[in-house]
């Protein structure tokens, strides 16, 4: 039961969620379109990896002190984490977008050689996710995200 009194989860685990949730109005106010289901889907500001893995490291920093080897194996897991979010995973969603191109104009070559319309659909191509990754300023509000979760819930604990 420590595990509910545990403050590096609760801070990673409140800034995945305020992060996620958060999306949903950010979206709305900069397109005008209400969609609430990018509050589950990877991508978009802020970013709810940086979020959770800043919040974890604030925490443990809180906790633990910023010149303990926990917080140094944090920091570094966060950074890695960051890099990622906004480096690999955003040029896969890139190279998603350019392949999902593909398959539509490859597609639309050969439909009238085969009655596409005639297969059933486990037979058709499935789109590859386009919204992987993020781009850097998404990365850094979520890492303005988690510190301020972190410092927000730590008097709760």
């Amino acid at each position: 039961m420590e595990i509910f009194t545990n403050f590096p989860i609760w801070a990673a685990f409140s800034g995945i969620v305020f992060a996620q949730i958060i999306k949903v109005p950010i979206k709305f106010l900069v397109t005008k379109e209400f969609t609430p289901s990018i509050a589950f889907s990877t991508g978009g500001m802020p970013s709810s990896h940086s979020a959770a893995v800043a919040a974890l490291t604030t925490a443990i920093g809180m906790v633990e002190g910023v010149s303990s080897s926990m917080f140094a194996i944090a920091a570094i897991f966060s950074v890695i984490t960051m890099y990622d979010a906004s480096g690999v995973r955003r040029h896969a969603g890139r190279h998603a977008v350019a392949l999902n191109r593909l398959i539509d104009d490859f597609q639309l070559f050969f439909e009238h050689a085969k009655d596409w319309n005639r297969k059933e659909e486990y037979e058709k191509r499935k789109e590859l996710k386009e919204l992987l990754g993020h781009e850097p300023s998404e990365v850094f509000f979520g890492l303005i995200t988690g510190v301020i979760v972190a410092f927000v819930l730590y008097p709760l604990f």
